[in-house]
């Protein structure tokens, strides 16, 4: 097989000789360079993936898709709106839903709360704390009777448990021969969930809808109707396409209004973390750089020489962008391949580190999340591996150029 001139000596000189031991050094310090930035890079996305799908995923399971309102914040018609929305291609699933205000007292200790009403069998089809309960049932709710189902935050907060008293204290005042009081009411506990989440296992309690109702005295009117959708990213054309179809005196409002501020943080720091990891491939490009500085002044007669012959300044200049560019293609295919690895199996690889040194990485009394998820996106793969090719191309092209512009009769001169 014949092979360019260019892609034959570039690649001869890529290869060692006895006398360019330092130069080839250099050359698999730069390779080395590359594929840990590229690996780094491919497994420090893919744990940022994980953990925005898994907290995505949490947050999800107990908040709406899409909520529907009316005015002042209570709907009387509830029935006939969930009969209407429920007609949408995207829904999957609707529930009535009262939310208000109060605090959690047991003896002494209080503690800030959202009070959510629902129906335990429509609340199976919007959300997934059945699915995540501990102790007790959400099927325990039952009208009149004035139950509630905690967090496990608060459970432990408030020393609660399965069969235990706490009581509600909504900000609304009734009038007593004492003077104006807040208004309270004693519930039992009937069960306890867990969503891993702080912010709603210390300060969200389910009701069932009719209790929360009297104690907010909405009496027949909710505040609104959650609805669950069959794709995410599909909720804000669904809210707008509802609120078209309810008329203006009804309000639809997405999950990404209420959250969306939180997934935006997290991909400015996966795009921030990127540019910063993306710097240490770029250190690493300079290493090419003068390695092929130093190659070209080592070769100046070999390049004289092969001016002499016959070659183009243009040829000369391909021969040395392709000596850089094969250590930009090994460093760029070994990292992107070392990082695919690490991205499927970096979870199972801190646990054993965990077990190794008996650490936890992830305590979960601190974090969120107590596991390191992974969540390979292949566009990623792409995007790393493109922009460290382009990056090896571009620090070839300096001193490829400067080989190019060696002048024969100056280079031989001594020779």
């Amino acid at each position: 097989m014949i092979r360019p001139l260019e892609l034959f000596v570039g690649l001869r000189y890529v290869r060692a000789r006895r006398r360019d031991h330092f130069i080839s050094f250099i050359s698999l310090i730069s390779i080395l360079g590359i594929t840990l930035g590229i690996a780094a890079l491919i497994t420090v996305l893919s744990v940022m993936n994980g953990f925005g799908k898994e907290l995505r995923g949490r947050i999800l399971g107990v908040v709406s898709h899409v909520t529907v309102t009316g005015p002042e914040g209570r709907l009387t018609d509830w029935r006939e709106v969930a009969r209407r929305v429920k007609d949408h291609p995207s829904v999957i699933g609707e529930a009535p839903y009262v939310l208000g205000q109060a605090m959690a007292a047991r003896g002494r200790d209080v503690s800030g709360v959202f009070v959510r009403g629902v129906m335990p069998v429509e609340e199976r089809s919007v959300s997934e704390i059945a699915d995540k309960m501990i102790e007790g049932s959400l099927d325990a709710l039952k009208p009149g009777e004035f139950n509630v189902v905690v967090g496990s935050a608060l459970a432990w907060k408030l020393d609660l448990g399965v069969g235990s008293q706490v009581s509600l204290v909504v900000p609304q005042a009734q009038a007593t021969p004492a003077g104006l009081l807040p208004r309270f009411k004693r519930f039992n506990v009937v069960g306890i969930f867990r969503i891993d989440m702080y912010e709603y296992d210390s300060g969200l309690v389910l009701v069932h809808l009719d209790d929360a109702a009297k104690l907010y005295r909405l009496g027949t009117a909710v505040t609104g109707v959650r609805l669950k959708l069959d794709a995410l990213d599909t909720a804000p054309a669904v809210a707008q396409q509802l609120s078209l179809r309810l008329g203006p005196e009804y309000r639809a409002r997405d999950w990404t209004r209420e959250h969306g501020n939180f997934f935006r943080a997290l991909q400015i720091e996966k795009t921030v973390m990127f540019v910063i990891l993306l710097l240490i491939v770029t250190v690493a490009m300079f290493n090419v750089i003068s390695t092929l500085v130093v190659i070209v002044t080592e070769k100046e007669a070999d390049i004289a020489i092969l001016r002499t012959l016959g070659l183009s300044p243009r040829s000369v200049m391909g021969v040395f962008m392709v000596q850089g560019a094969v250590v930009g293609v090994l460093g760029t295919v070994v990292g992107t391949v070392a990082g695919i690895l690490l991205a499927y199996n970096v979870e199972s690889i801190v646990q054993f580190l965990e077990s190794l040194f008996r650490v936890s990485f992830l305590s979960a009394d601190v974090y969120l999340i107590s596991e390191l998820p992974s969540d390979l996106h292949w566009s990623d793969v792409a995007l790393i591996s493109g922009a460290s090719l382009a990056l090896a191309l571009l620090s070839t092209i300096y001193p490829a150029w400067r080989a190019s512009r060696v002048q024969p009769a100056e280079a031989l001169r001594y020779e």
